[in-house]
């Protein structure tokens, strides 16, 4: 008798034991919508959506942190950046993430935007509230604001960034920088630029300005070989994605309008051209209206995240083959059978 409750009380151990460290089960949400059979190399439709996290005002800038395998996201009007990891769930990391003044009325967003880390392991972020591109130290959360003015200046509020991988601009970071962390937005008295950009930041902290004929510039990505940029443009009249042709100084050489979401917002997708990412084969994961627009290299529509809100941006986790999506008020990630390009 003794021996048998030994073996059941070590069998409810192991059992007890399992379970707590049991992968978590979470709610599935959306739908993803088949365009094209090229979509099915690239992820399963049927591929459940999970809902990892929520109750975020505005959920943006997600980056996966690859050495602490977690990943990284921030509310952006709530002026805070989460951490979340499926031991721990959802956590604060920084808190405030951007504006840490005295109260005052000039930010409609006062916290960070979108975030990377670095090819050196170092967390950048936009950073509305300061209004730059701050670097922040994963261990001490210290900041460091790496550009804030154009010709004495100050931007507007930073929205999202991408870096040069290779060649000899390697390291140097695109960014764009709307009015929307302004409140007011346009019409902002405390806006000193007569205009929205795209800039180019270069490792010695020279800015160069990219382009400042584009309404609301937001989301960023570069093509493989780092030759393309991309810029979405957050504008309901004019709801598209550009794409820039760099010369060897990192600035454009032609434009044009590559993908145009227009009618996707007619028939009522939610959201706008927003923030992408970029895979290894060149594709682009980028928000617009309905989710997360999956698209070739040639601009064709294979597919669409849909995760029944407006996506703001998305990242490659975990394996690589790990989409995060920040949409609204959730956090949600899907698996893909293709890689990010920063794995």
């Amino acid at each position: 008798m003794t021996t048998r409750r030994a073996v059941l009380g070590a069998g409810a151990a192991l059992l007890a034991s399992s379970q707590a460290f049991a992968a978590p089960t979470y709610p599935k949400i959306g739908r993803i919508r088949r365009l094209s059979p090229e979509l099915d190399a690239i992820i399963d439709a049927n591929a459940p959506i999970e809902q990892i996290a929520d109750g975020i005002k505005w959920a943006e800038g997600p980056t996966w942190v690859w050495e602490g395998k977690y990943l990284l996201f921030s509310d952006v009007p709530g002026n805070v950046m989460h951490r979340w990891d499926a031991k721990s769930g959802k956590t604060d990391f920084l808190r405030p993430s951007g504006y840490d003044g005295p109260p005052t009325k000039i930010f409609r967003e006062a916290g960070t935007n979108g975030a990377i880390i670095s090819l050196a392991g170092e967390l950048l972020a936009a950073d509305c509230g300061n209004r730059g591109i701050a670097k922040i130290d994963l261990a001490t959360k210290k900041k460091t604001i790496l550009a804030g003015t154009y010709k004495g200046k100050k931007f507007n509020s930073p929205n999202d960034l991408v870096e040069v991988r290779d060649g000899p601009l390697r390291g140097s970071l695109y960014f764009t920088d709307p009015p929307y962390g302004l409140e007011g937005g346009d019409a902002s008295p405390a806006k000193e630029m007569p205009f929205n950009g795209v800039y180019l930041l270069r490792p010695n902290g020279e800015v160069a300005l990219v382009d400042d004929k584009l309404s609301f510039p937001n989301g960023v990505g570069l093509s493989p070989d780092g030759k393309r940029l991309y810029v979405a443009i957050s504008d309901p009249k004019r709801p598209v994605i550009m794409a820039y042709d760099l010369g060897v100084d990192g600035l454009p050489t032609s434009s044009k309008v590559f993908f145009d979401a227009s009618d996707l917002l007619k028939a009522g997708g939610p959201g706008l051209p927003d923030g992408m990412k970029v895979d290894v084969k060149g594709r682009l994961f980028a928000s617009g209206p309905g989710g997360i627009l999956i698209l070739t290299p040639e601009a064709k529509l294979l597919g669409v995240i849909e995760t029944g809100g407006p996506a703001a941006n998305c990242t490659f986790g975990e394996d690589g083959k790990t989409l995060f999506i920040t949409s609204n008020h959730v956090v949600a990630k899907v698996r893909t059978k293709t890689s990010g390009l920063a794995w």
